[in-house]
């Protein structure tokens, strides 16, 4: 399995296709100077920049770990791009995304997850969960599942809600070393049978090298928002330290995870 952390590509937006009504956030279709179409995710939108650095990080340690997750890019908003667009609520959210914002390469016919229709198998489902444990990644459940189908393999998408502690950062620590309590929840959880077995793997897949990699992808913009330049390398460090505490501790809340399944069964 390859752990290299690749550089993410920087593409330009060139043209507002379609929005997607989802949630508060409201991504869109785009489409970039490069020809493709990207789901585009906007630092102006609901929960700003938090969730562009959910997003990538967790679409990128999900690439470490082995699933398919469509390409990340980085995509520059002109200034310009968003004063011709008609509709003022559309308008307004390309203005405050001017900038550098994040897309998620677009598949194009792919089918959502149905889990009355399709059974992921015992050791794909525990990965997941396990992944999402991680993250605390409240947004995997039957409703809405953030899986695809395309070309007959299974696809995560939308990491957005992840670590949610970066919203109340100051008990950074107590909530890295704590279960992940909404794993009742997890749409695969029935299936999640080999949890032990993938902490082991996956644990050591993910050294403080590979966080501190994926960590680094962050733009310095992204994270000076809230804290100012001068702390920019603090608030990246918390991220990091974050995860590998909780890769340390990975067994408090695969614990939970096993506890939440036995109800199940």
């Amino acid at each position: 399995m390859d752990t290299m952390v690749r550089q993410l590509r920087t593409v330009n937006v060139t043209r507002y296709v379609t929005p997607l009504r989802e949630g508060g956030s409201m991504p869109a279709i785009a489409e970039a100077d490069d020809d493709f179409l990207y789901v585009l995710k906007f630092r102006g939108a609901g929960q700003g920049l938090k969730a562009l650095i959910a997003e990538l990080i967790g679409g990128e340690i999900a690439r470490v770990l082995g699933f398919k997750v469509p390409e990340l890019v980085f995509a520059h908003v002109d200034e310009a791009f968003g004063r011709t667009e008609p509709d003022e609520e559309i308008q307004d959210l390309l203005k405050a995304s001017v900038g550098l914002n994040l897309a998620l390469h677009y598949l194009s016919g792919a089918i959502t997850y149905d889990p009355a229709v399709t059974t992921i198998d015992t050791k794909l489902a525990s990965e997941i969960v396990w992944l999402d444990c991680l993250l605390t990644n409240m947004d995997r459940t039957a409703r809405n599942t953030n899986m695809l189908f395309w070309h007959r393999e299974l696809w995560l998408i939308d990491h957005g809600a992840s670590l949610y502690f970066h919203h109340a950062m100051q008990n950074w620590e107590e909530q890295a070393k704590k279960p992940f309590a909404l794993v009742k929840d997890h749409v695969l959880l029935p299936q999640a049978a080999e949890l032990k077995e993938v902490d082991v793997r996956f644990k050591a897949l993910l050294s403080d090298q590979v966080i501190d990699d994926v960590v680094a992808l962050i733009p310095v913009d992204w994270l000076s928002e809230d804290v100012g330049p001068e702390h920019v390398e603090e608030r990246r460090a918390v991220y990091a330290n974050f995860l590998k505490l909780r890769v340390a501790n990975s067994d408090v809340f695969v614990n939970e995870a096993q506890h939440a399944r036995e109800r199940f069964i």
